[in-house]
């Protein structure tokens, strides 16, 4: 009987995903089979990282912080119903930016009362929709406070937090930093002063919030930070943003949750005091390395390996160079180096500039892992590309929890 192989996955890939006589595994489930139940390309997703991420939040908030506290999935990372719906069932809260966002996570099932709603143009209809909703809180930013002491009915109030801009750079790419004085998201410290110091009829201070970026390694920009807040006297809720960095390569060392959730409470409790509401909003951190999406390879040609996929399953190397990895799905490890080009009439349609694939052929499903963030939340049209499915994967079981778009999808909306 011939013995099979079987390894543990590289750190890039879900949490129990496992390489069987050189083939991937993810969920239990094999990604060559899924590729031919469900076609390409395909977000798959492997459920239990999804909660066991989540639990690992939750628990180390727990662990460290000396008063209440919430994790908050930031959804724009994955805005879809049966993410939303299991960290609901997880006991996260919710962070949304839009009325189309708070729709998914009221239809999700999440509590209203767990829902902050963000964004530096909210619309009246979206202040509105939030505020008869009740969500628990809404983060005030633009011209959000007077208009809401208009839309909030007479004799409620509504909790908010106002957001301020510390002036600290965090050091990640530029285009994914938001806590700088360039950035376009919340008040300057002496324009949120103004807004605190204003005798409200309908408005709840509750408290302050910032968001530093994405991708940040280590915690030492935040002392800055909560400095400023400190700084604009004392409330009872402080929401620190998110932010923590996930590995895109074998190479990338970011901290796990208990690390970087300790490191933030220990600088609250230093600056702000003990007993605070502590509210932290890990969007990427969540879903990012529980994801991976899924191609076929149409040609081989030199150097390139161009798949059915690309740019409108994955905006985030062509939007901001990000880096990913990719592997030959039934002959994981190392190879040589291809240029994995999307099938989009773009020069930068280029997916992985270095893959290091093992001899890929037309006909292969090819794999690039860390994609549970922002891969469906990006997805569009270009050129008329259909949208991928997404797929929960749990004991060797796949489900299809998002159906691909279909070509009569693209024509649905016509009204001429």
């Amino acid at each position: 009987m011939m013995r099979r192989r079987m390894m543990t996955a590289r750190s890039v890939y879900p949490r129990n995903s496992a390489v069987e006589d050189g083939r991937l595994l993810i969920g239990g489930c094999d990604v060559v089979d899924l590729a031919r139940e469900f076609g390409t390309p395909a977000y798959v997703v492997a459920e239990d990282d999804l909660r066991e991420q989540a639990r690992a939040f939750k628990a180390a908030l727990a662990d460290a912080h000396e008063g209440p506290g919430e994790i908050v999935f930031a959804s724009k990372a994955f805005p879809a119903s049966a993410v939303l719906r299991l960290f609901a069932e997880e006991g996260l809260g919710v962070d949304v930016a839009s009325g189309g966002e708070l729709h998914l996570a009221l239809k999700a099932g999440f509590d209203p009362a767990k829902i902050v709603l963000h964004g530096n143009a909210k619309s009246e209809a979206e202040l509105t929709a939030a505020v008869e909703a009740g969500v628990g809180l809404i983060v005030l930013d633009g011209g959000d406070p007077e208009r809401l002491e208009r839309i909030v009915p007479a004799g409620r109030r509504q909790r908010c937090l106002v957001r301020v801009i510390p002036g600290v750079e965090a050091d990640t790419h530029e285009h994914i930093m938001t806590g700088h004085d360039a950035s376009k998201f919340g008040y300057p410290p002496s324009v949120a002063a103004e807004i605190i110091g204003r005798s409200w009829e309908r408005l709840e201070i509750a408290g302050l919030h910032f968001h530093l970026g994405s991708q940040i390694f280590d915690g030492s920009p935040f002392h800055a930070a909560v400095g400023t807040l400190a700084g604009l006297g004392e409330f009872g809720a402080y929401d620190l943003g998110g932010g923590m960095a996930v590995g895109y390569t074998r190479h990338d060392r970011p901290p796990e949750p208990a690390e970087w959730v300790g490191a933030i409470a220990e600088i609250a409790h230093d600056l702000l005091g003990p007993g605070k509401t502590l509210i932290l909003e890990p969007g990427r951190a969540l879903v990012a390395n529980a994801g991976v999406t899924l191609y076929s390879v149409e040609n081989v040609k030199q150097r390139f390996v161009a798949v059915d996929g690309g740019m409108s399953d994955n905006l985030r190397p062509m939007l901001y160079g990000a880096v990913y990895e990719a592997d030959v799905a039934d002959r994981m490890g190392d190879g040589e180096r291809y240029v994995l080009v999307g099938k989009h009439c773009e020069s930068t349609d280029v997916v992985v500039q270095g893959a290091t694939l093992r001899d890929p052929k037309p006909g292969d499903v090819l794999v690039t892992p860390v994609t549970g963030a922002y891969g469906h939340a990006m997805a569009n049209n270009y050129n008329g590309v259909p949208r991928p499915p997404v797929i929960f994967c749990k004991d060797g079981d796949a489900r299809l929890v998002v159906r691909r778009e279909t070509y009569e999808d693209l024509t649905s909306r016509d009204v001429a």
